[in-house]
């Protein structure tokens, strides 16, 4: 089962989308998001599932290179 996780802004605290990993990454794990840049995990942020519900929420912070 892959987690599906929501990468979050550092500087804005905006989402910028949602990414599935196949196993948890770890906060120094670096991917290209869809725009085509590479980010590097600062932080992960696991909350606990709401009552009744099965999945966790994952947050994965990265800080994007200030467009220029």
């Amino acid at each position: 089962m892959g987690i599906t996780a929501t990468i979050m802004n550092t500087a804005t605290g905006q989402p910028i989308q949602k990414m599935s990993f196949g196993r948890m990454p770890k906060p120094w794990a670096s991917f290209t998001l869809a725009t085509g840049e590479l980010v590097t995990a600062e932080r992960i942020d696991v909350t606990p599932p709401a009552p009744g519900k099965f999945a966790a929420t994952v947050q994965v912070w990265v800080k994007l290179k200030a467009a220029g």
